[in-house]
């Protein structure tokens, strides 16, 4: 695939070789062409989603979790909001200082104004003061750990209209099914599902995105799961788009804690909380 297939309209070049997408005289080598395959893949599910805002208002605010780099962000401002006057602003969340240094003076260059860069990790960021009350996005791609479920916190006290995550790595619920094996296992057969140390990993990072599915749905958000192409290299390739559209709460609350007494995890009920 030629450079000219992968690199969209009115994107800028300049920024892709400071995020090293391109090289200095404008080419791709296999792995930037991949990533920049990916992140642009992913801007087609998010670029109706800040459409459908912008119907309701101007000015849209968006918080990119676990930033990174800030290619998501970047990419995002670029195609989208440098060709909006109304006050939109992109928030990247990132712990690792040098980045956020990083991605603030490449901010400058390029003069997209409307980014700002946090030296937070996400749990932090709940209450940072730098933060608005109130936002219209909020994305995690590949956040840590239990960072996606802290994105998730955020996103609810912040009253999302949606989320968007591409989860990352979570050994919690693994590790509590695997603790509780055996006295889950004398009265459910289903704990064969999870008896082999692999297969309970496996299984502890599905159900752990069942929990934050039930748990969106549970506060009013209509979720949708699929797959990106071209993650192929990746097995965490998950897409969870939440939108609220303050459905019924009860039933997906009940399945919740259906699922966290069968499987023995009534302890994470704090991590996937239901107010």
């Amino acid at each position: 695939m030629t450079e000219k297939h992968v690199i969209k309209p009115g994107q800028s070049l300049e920024l892709l070789k400071e995020l090293h997408i391109l090289t200095r005289d404008g080419k791709l080598n296999q792995d930037s062409r991949r990533k920049l395959k990916q992140v642009n893949h992913l801007y087609q599910f998010i670029e109706p989603l800040l459409k459908e805002v912008q119907q309701d208002h101007p000015g849209i605010t968006l918080v990119d979790h676990g930033a990174g780099k800030s290619y998501l962000g970047f990419i995002l401002y670029d195609l989208f909001f440098k060709y909006q006057d109304d006050g939109s602003h992109i928030f990247g969340i990132e712990t690792r200082e040098e980045l956020v240094e990083k991605s603030r003076a490449l901010a400058v260059r390029l003069q997209f104004a409307g980014m700002s860069f946090l030296n937070l990790s996400v749990a932090e960021s709940i209450d940072s003061d730098a933060l608005p009350e109130k936002v219209d996005v909020v994305t995690a791609l590949h956040a840590c750990d239990t960072a996606t479920d802290d994105a998730i916190m955020f996103a609810l006290k912040k009253k999302a209209r949606f989320v968007v995550l591409v989860p990352c790595c979570q050994a919690e619920v693994a590790a509590v099914l695997r603790k509780n094996k055996a006295a889950v296992g004398a009265s459910n057969s289903l704990s064969e599902i999870w008896r082999h140390p692999l297969h309970t990993r496996e299984f502890g990072s599905l159900v752990t995105n069942v929990l934050r599915c039930l748990q969106l749905e549970a506060h009013g958000y209509q979720v949708n799961v699929t797959e990106l192409v071209g993650w192929e290299h990746s097995m965490k390739n998950e897409l969870i788009i939440a939108s609220y559209k303050d459905l019924p709460r009860r039933r997906p609350s009940e399945k919740r804690h259906e699922v966290l007494h069968s499987l023995g995890l009534e302890e994470m009920d704090r991590r996937f909380f239901v107010i």
